[in-house]
């Protein structure tokens, strides 16, 4: 009984904290309505013009903003209140959220709106994605670091797990519209989150003074780092082309099984579910630190490669839920390896480079990957994804070993 108890104090310790209890609750709404909006939004794209491509160009505008602009995002985090900041920005978030919601419910929706809707949104993120990721550290402090990153992953991978199924839900009953207008309400519980959260318990950055050359600087620190250069290598090629789940899922639900948005869901939610599991099992027993990293990123590959090749609906389910474990496993290993190595002064910039090696990258690899599962099926854009996962774990061994040491 001790050693159960010992292991969820390990497995949930950052609960210990009350701030980290009040964020992750605000967070848990938030996410789930956010994955009803992808997938509402994606559907809603596949409704307008049957394309794959399509897709992949909604979601390459969303990210494009973050691989222009996220570095930048990087610098304005290191000098602001990160807390504030953040408020604002999920604000912004909710009211476009609220105008999709609103155009589709109206029948008013077009194709150039989501696309227009969807640059708004990447503007947003692409400066409140390293504020948020960064501000963990100053929430729960380094003892906690790695398993708030992790119990956050769990959290994410709950938000995918209920969120599309329940999108699918009150897309079969209510329309997608009904998805986005929930969406733009769940951001009121994560801004009242952040608004109550107690500051005598945060544990703040100094905050960098505007000066010339900044963002030079945290490349400059990235470059001589390499616990950080490999891990954010290996993001950026597992980013690109791994995780467009977005746009291949729908393919493969729709030309390679001839189902529609349910299966979709149920795709997405199986994934959810294995990465609850991935996130525990790394908020317990993960590990941190280039090695790991690129250990993950092979298996990774394997995983996607096993997806890729299951012969039946049954098989595909259960195969995306091992997408999940390594999925959730691979990212959260990644971020807290990044911020535990950055100099504190730096964590905003490096972070918000892993924003843009994990989300920026999209805007290349969306339409790469939506483009492949056109051609050639959803099957294709999964082997897409898992030869970059092994491609990347190859580059980031052999970068380890001339640097000489699994965590230089």
């Amino acid at each position: 009984m001790t050693v159960l108890t010992d292991l969820r104090g390990q497995t949930f310790a950052a609960f210990r904290g009350a701030n980290f209890r009040r964020y992750i609750s605000g967070q848990a709404v938030s996410l789930i309505g956010t994955w009803m909006q992808t997938v509402a939004q994606s559907w809603l794209v596949l409704e307008l013009t049957g394309s794959g491509t399509a897709i992949g160009l909604v979601l390459a505008l969303q990210t494009v903003p973050m691989l222009l602009l996220g570095p930048y995002g990087g610098v304005v985090a290191d000098r602001v209140d990160k807390r504030r900041l953040m408020i604002g920005l999920q604000s912004a978030m909710g009211v476009q959220a609220l105008i999709l919601g609103l155009l589709t419910v109206t029948g008013a929706v077009q194709l150039w709106h989501v696309y227009v809707l969807a640059v708004v949104l990447g503007l947003n993120q692409c400066f409140e994605n390293p504020a948020r990721q960064s501000f963990m550290l100053e929430l729960v402090g380094p003892e906690d670091l790695r398993n708030a990153v992790s119990l956050q992953s769990v959290l994410a991978s709950v938000a995918r797990l209920i969120g599309p199924a329940v999108a699918g839900l009150i897309i079969a009953v209510g329309g997608l519209g009904v998805c986005f207008l929930l969406n733009a309400l769940s951001f009121v519980a994560v801004v009242a989150s952040l608004a109550s959260l107690d500051l005598s318990l945060l544990r703040p950055s100094p905050p960098a003074a505007r000066a010339r050359g900044q963002l030079r600087e945290g490349l400059a620190h990235v470059r001589q780092t390499p616990a950080l250069a490999v891990p954010l290598l290996t993001m950026a090629l597992v980013g690109c082309l791994a995780y467009e789940f977005q746009v291949v899922l729908p393919v493969v639900a729709q030309q390679t099984f001839g189902a529609g948005a349910e299966t979709y869901g149920f795709l997405t939610a199986a994934m959810g579910a294995g990465a609850v599991v991935g996130g525990l099992a790394v908020a317990t027993w993960g590990r941190t630190g280039t090695t790991a990293v690129v250990a993950t990123s092979a298996v990774f590959g394997v995983v996607l490669l096993a997806a890729a090749v299951a012969p039946t609906l049954e098989l595909m389910l259960a195969a995306m839920v091992l997408v999940g474990v390594l999925s959730v496993a691979f990212t959260a290993t990644t971020n807290s390896s990044l911020q535990l190595a950055a100099a504190p002064g730096m964590r905003g910039r490096v972070m918000a480079l892993f924003a843009v090696a994990f989300l920026g990258s999209t805007a290349i690899g969306g339409p790469i990957a939506g483009w492949v599962s056109e051609q050639w099926g959803g099957r294709a854009g999964l082997l897409l994804g898992a030869a970059a996962c092994l491609v990347a774990a190859g580059i980031g061994a052999t970068r380890l070993g001339r640097d000489g040491g699994p965590e230089s």
